[in-house]
């Protein structure tokens, strides 16, 4: 056994092994994708808390602990334990089980319930959970379903526990290691080190590195066909995040054997029994995953079944449903307003498209008040909830998420709405659909009926959608079916530079500025330099200047929209000042990837079928429930968020461009440097602008703003439906 050290009096050797025993404190920071955390130790009996570094994988505060380490002394921090290996002892305080117990260790018991527990069982209770757990119905407010759930999560916990104690140095945080239970059960352990590579295509979040350092670990080759196979879909996986639907077969070799280190022969090799186990897809050179293959073909296949013959309401007279439509609305269209609406009405399937203002949600509404005499089923959808809103707000009719319309069921993880039990709908319309990915426009294609009419609107010239594919662009581009582009603006209020900006960014023209935001006019341009500068300007602007002067609501009617997610003027950085300028005495609920508090703006960072919450999607923290969950009000519907999910929220005070697509905000400020240089691009540019709605600032250096106008170079997406689309058409 080595020698015990007093916490507060380390050694002067940085290399001699100690042993130190204590209860956590508090954690100071921890990184919730690999568990690295630096937290502050009690010694008890009077003794200074210590600084403790290391992967402490799933470790609440309260926790008793055995650490194994060395003594380091840092030159800002001072003398820190780094730790290499760590046991949970049992707390032996009323205190200690307390905090321990409602760390959120146990699902169903937060700090509430763990002390009424403690209260009621003292020292003894951590020996009645394990042993005699139908003692807690003596706990006033635990039920019976409590305690069976109480019961179920503590003994789950036990095994999930041999799963952390295993993984702690390896640098899995205690979220991952709970989805690896579940997901493999009782066998978790033995998989884990048998063939850890699985984790990287079961296991989401868990990437081929983390599960490539553990291989080492537990001795598997570097040339192990398993690390081969496992390095090829990693590759193929992280090009379909970039938005990629296909990859060149010769490219993802020479990716990979960056990557790997690993003999193009080996690699080769594996392809066979990747296309066997229905892993990829392998087609004139081009390589696949299958549910983007089977998308790609699906969504050419029922676009082609779709534009056949004439809608299924018959051949309308035009011009009197039109001039119906013009009455109503007390205007007057012009030519290409005509020519948009009679594409609309006299084809079953057509897209309108068009930048902000140039009179989309007009075309819609004229749409269906010609359409109101025959009475038809009628549908809108849109990719996000706040595009739906926006849609039923323009159209007066409801509108849906498109998951909602195809009604999304987890239990099948799947549509119920499908070729097999297609929706009625007689007219459907979706908006926003640059955001769309080619997987859901799959999902959604397949599920419209025989003789109805599909409606397809949105903004070509944006960003594409976070998703794999092009969607929109690659059915305009294709040439095979009726597109419409409107280009006349139809200003937003005389006066208004939003509009005509967006237009003059997409010809590469210089922009209409006004040197700060002083008078009345919508877009301003504020010069700064440094990212410094320009951080403290954003954070001035939101947290005082802006509300002071239009009335915005900081929370609710601004939002930041960045290129980057790291560096001063990135996400990360930005969310951090702007959380302590306009929420700074909000009351702390939750640890997650970032302290959360009540009143914080927050985003969903992925699809989530379960709660119904999508990646882009944000809401507002409420605070906590008797369940001791987290609620989070997303356009009205409240969801509740356990402990071990908060790693799926991040602060939303600044959001990429990217993430902001389908969504409008009262005001948006947009930062820009030369730091962001890899993505200054006209089409992001153009797409963060666009999001404003009442007033839009961009905050940044001339050279920068320079940069992304000229810039047209955006990066072409690897996608094979243009191809398909023409041949398919060719065919028929």
């Amino acid at each position: 056994m080595a020698n015990k050290s007093s916490l507060n009096n380390p050694p002067h050797s940085f290399y001699l092994e100690k042993e130190i025993v204590g209860t956590l404190e508090r954690i100071t920071y921890q990184n919730v994708e690999n568990g690295f955390t630096v937290a502050r130790l009690s010694g008890g009996q009077g003794k200074e808390p210590a600084t403790v570094v290391g992967y402490l994988s799933g470790v609440p505060v309260g926790t008793s602990l055995q650490l194994v380490g060395v003594w380091q002394r840092d030159p800002r921090h001072g003398w820190q334990f780094k730790v290499d290996s760590y046991s949970v002892l049992t707390p032996n305080t009323i205190i200690g089980m307390e905090r321990y117990l409602g760390s959120g260790l146990v699902k169903g018991v937060g700090p509430k319930f763990a002390t009424r527990i403690v209260k009621q069982f003292g020292l003894a209770t951590l020996e009645i959970l394990g042993n005699d757990p139908a003692r807690l119905i003596e706990v006033e407010g635990l039920g019976r379903k409590r305690i069976e759930a109480i019961q179920e999560a503590w003994a789950e916990q036990k095994d999930i526990h041999q799963i952390m104690v295993f993984l702690q140095g390896y640098g899995i945080s205690a979220a991952y290691a709970v989805k690896i239970f579940k997901f493999y059960g009782a066998t978790a352990l033995k998989i884990v080190k048998e063939n850890p590579y699985r984790l990287s295509e079961d296991i989401w979040g868990i990437g081929f590195k983390m599960a490539d350092r553990i291989a080492g670990s537990v001795g598997i080759s570097v040339h192990d066909p398993r690390r081969a196979r496992a390095g090829l879909l990693h590759v193929l996986k992280e090009v379909a995040g970039n938005g990629h639907c296909r990859m060149d077969l010769a490219d993802l070799f020479e990716q990979s054997i960056d990557l790997l280190g690993l003999a193009r022969d080996l690699l080769n090799e594996q392809v066979p029994g990747l296309i066997i186990d229905q892993k990829v897809v392998v087609e004139d050179g081009n390589i696949y995953l299958p549910q983007l293959y089977s998308a790609e073909c699906g969504v050419a296949q029922s676009l082609r079944r779709i534009n056949q013959g004439v809608p299924a309401y018959g051949r309308l007279d035009l011009d009197k449903a039109l001039a119906l439509a013009a009455k109503k609305m007390k205007i007057r269209f012009d030519d290409e307003q005509l020519r948009a609406l009679k594409t609309a009405l006299g084809h079953r399937f057509s897209v309108i498209t068009g930048g902000p203002g140039t009179g989309k949600s007009t075309i819609l509404r004229a749409l269906l008040i010609a359409l109101a005499p025959l009475k038809l089923s009628v549908e809108l959808a849109a990719p996000t909830g706040r595009a739906a809103k926006r849609l039923a707000e323009a159209c007066g009719l409801e509108a849906r998420t498109i998951h909602r319309l195809l009604e999304y069921d987890p239990s099948i993880a799947g549509f119920k709405r499908n070729s097999d039990n297609p929706l009625n709908a007689e007219l459907i319309i979706v908006d926003e659909v640059s955001m769309l990915d080619i997987v859901l426009a799959h999902g959604l294609l397949r599920a419209i009926n025989a003789g109805a009419t599909l409606v397809l609107v949105g903004d070509s010239d944006q960003l594409p959608s976070v998703g794999p594919g092009n969607v929109l662009q690659d059915i305009v581009a294709s040439g095979c079916f009726e597109v419409v582009k409107l280009s006349r603006i139809f200003r937003q209020g005389e006066g208004s530079l939003i509009s005509e900006n967006a237009a003059r960014i997409n010809a590469g023209k210089a922009l209409e500025l006004l040197p700060d935001y002083k008078g009345e006019k919508d877009f301003y341009y504020i010069f700064r330099e440094k990212p410094e500068e320009i951080e403290q300007e954003v954070v001035s602007l939101c947290a005082g200047r802006l509300t002071k002067k239009y009335g915005f609501d900081p929370r609710m009617d601004i939002q930041v929209l960045t290129p980057m997610r790291k560096g001063v003027v990135g996400t990360v950085s930005l969310n951090a000042s702007l959380q302590s300028a306009i929420n700074c005495s909000g009351v702390r609920v939750a640890e997650g990837k970032s302290d959360f508090l009540v009143g914080d703006k927050v985003m969903q960072v992925r699809n989530n079928y379960d709660k119904e919450v999508f990646n882009g999607d944000l809401g507002y923290v409420l605070g906590g429930n008797d369940e001791d969950q987290i609620l989070v009000d997303f356009d009205g519907r409240r969801i509740a968020y356990e402990i071990s999910e908060l790693n799926e929220l991040e602060l939303a005070y600044a959001v990429t461009v990217h993430k902001s697509q389908g969504s409008e905000f009262p005001c948006v400020v947009l930062p820009l440097h030369t730091s962001h240089y890899p993505l200054l691009q006209r089409n992001l540019l153009y797409t963060g602008i666009t999001r404003g709605k009442r007033l839009v600032v961009l905050v940044g250096s001339g050279r920068a703003l320079s940069i992304a106008i000229s810039n047209d170079r955006t990066v072409r997406r690897n996608t094979g439906l243009k191809d398909r689309l023409n041949k398919v058409s060719g065919s028929s």
